[in-house]
């Protein structure tokens, strides 16, 4: 790793709070402390072309 600086997400995506804190169960996981989930983030990749609406 390049040891650059990540994003955190800003709201956990289950309930919407906001009270999420990194865990200790892998890279990019995080705990919301309001509902008790616990739930990764990962980059998938990019779409190979433009979308367009």
């Amino acid at each position: 790793m390049s040891g650059e600086t990540r994003a955190a997400p800003l709201y956990c995506p289950y309930c919407g709070e906001e009270d999420l804190r990194p865990s200790e169960t892998g890279h990019g996981a995080w705990e919301c402390h309001a509902c008790t989930r616990v739930f990764t983030v990962r980059f998938a990749g990019l779409l190979s072309r433009a979308v367009t609406r």
